[in-house]
């Protein structure tokens, strides 16, 4: 359940209607606050005769507040329109599955929320307003706060038309993807020594534990689902991790002793959505960045300096890694294994950050060239063997592709000084780097 409830307050977080509809009801409870303080007519004297304070008649107020209220609605409809066509464009140019940080930013949401709240507290007092054949009722206050959201609507105004001028703008994007993978990384990087998982002879008796349902892992409550391992003595190896695809019938998990109810426990411990992200995933911030790479890459747009800045914070990503662990994955208890969730690695972590970049810019060399200077930088950084094999995969890779793809013989001269200036740098450290550099006067990017 605890998955459930992580899963549903992610989606209410991502939500673009909550905070409109919080600031709809404040709107709404202050001019019923204000009506009453208006009615009782506790206003001190000197106050209530203030300049500061509307003292006009009934027929002003209703005019004035159906000013204010079809004022309000008339903008709230211009910015909902902008928000499409902003939409619309970040869909076309860096992928829908971006939408998320349109949707959920809170500049938006706020300036709709401030029109829609302020149109809803001008009905709110207006329906109280009375003329002199009515029973003269004009509520002083309430007219002078409904000015005061007036004013306050078109200085939001303003500011939502730079907010969005300067959001569909590509590095703004990829700094807000950027700064969603930093966070998500910061969270999942730890000093402390990971244990390691079982050998997979470990599982060769295993019972497996079939699932019925479909869709994307999307949350987990691996504690939850350690504590009830342990107080059954079994051990749960499962088969996916978040972010992976669950097929019905497939098995999801395995358990070294079979409990009749270990079903239920995963299907507690689970949560199952129709998108494979989820908030606060590393994996998912990255492949989204990526993907603002790849269609950079694409004909229609051909954007290669896009690509090269995902370069540079994927980089950065990877630097901020150097020295630290990632999580196993393997859960304990009282010193007796109890669940192990697949991790992705390093390695991984590294494939799904650059091939996809590769594969999109053979015909790029100037995007392969940022690639290697990335990858020289990183191995610099990086002091681990294993990881800094998987650096050098890529690297291979790379020099692989430009040698089978790349016929121009200056740019491919252009790739092989990165290429020798990424061998001496994971040999030399920076100064054998530096040593190849020199000898090229071209700088790209």
């Amino acid at each position: 359940m605890i998955a459930r409830f992580r899963q549903f307050l992610n989606a209410l977080s991502e939500t673009f209607w909550l905070v409109p509809a919080v600031l709809v009801l404040l709107g709404i409870l202050l001019a019923v606050g204000l009506l009453r303080i208006d009615r009782s007519e506790v206003l001190p004297l000197w106050l209530a005769n203030s300049t500061w304070i509307y003292n006009g008649g009934g027929t002003g107020a209703r005019t004035l507040l159906g000013t204010i209220a079809s004022s309000a609605i008339g903008v709230a409809g211009t910015v909902f329109s902008i928000t499409i066509a902003a939409l619309s464009l970040a869909a076309g140019q860096m992928g829908p599955r971006l939408l998320r940080n349109f949707t959920r930013d809170r500049g938006v949401q706020l300036t709709l929320g401030a029109f829609l709240g302020t149109f809803s507290y001008a009905l709110m007092v207006l329906r109280s307003v009375r003329t002199q054949e009515e029973g003269p009722f004009t509520p002083h206050l309430a007219l002078t706060v409904g000015i005061v959201l007036a004013l306050a609507c078109v200085g939001t105004l303003v500011y939502f038309v730079a907010h969005m001028a300067s959001r569909i703008n590509v590095d703004t994007v990829v700094n807000l993807v950027s700064a969603d993978v930093h966070s998500a990384m910061g969270d999942l990087l730890t000093d402390k020594k990971q244990t390691e998982p079982p050998p997979a002879s470990f599982w060769a008796q295993a019972t497996p534990v079939m699932d019925s349902r479909r869709g994307y892992l999307q949350q987990l409550d691996e504690t939850g689902l350690a504590n009830w391992a342990a107080e059954h003595g079994t051990a749960i190896r499962l088969l996916t991790r978040p972010g992976d695809y669950v097929f019905p019938g497939a098995p999801i998990a395995l358990m070294t002793v079979h409990v009749p109810d270990a079903e239920a426990a995963i299907r507690s411990a689970t949560a199952l959505g129709e998108t494979r992200g989820s908030g606060g995933s590393a994996e998912h911030a990255i492949r989204q960045l990526v993907e603002v790479a790849v269609r950079a890459l694409s004909p229609g747009i051909n954007d290669p300096r896009t690509a090269m800045s995902v370069l540079d914070q994927l980089g950065a990503t990877l630097c901020d890694m150097a020295g630290r662990n990632l999580p196993s994955g393997v859960s304990m208890r009282k010193q007796a294994l109890a669940l192990v969730v697949p991790d992705i690695g390093y390695e991984g972590m590294v494939n799904v950050m650059f091939h996809m970049i590769r594969q999109n810019s053979t015909a790029n060399t100037a995007v392969l060239i940022r690639l290697l200077d990335v990858l020289t930088t990183v191995i610099i950084c990086e002091p681990a063997t294993d990881r800094r094999a998987a650096l050098s995969h890529h690297a291979e890779l790379v020099w692989s592709d430009v040698q089978r793809d790349v016929k121009n013989p200056s740019d491919r001269e252009d790739v092989h000084l990165r290429y020798q200036s990424f061998h001496r740098a994971a040999t030399s450290g920076v100064l054998g780097a530096i040593g190849v550099h020199a000898a090229s006067t071209q700088t790209q990017g």
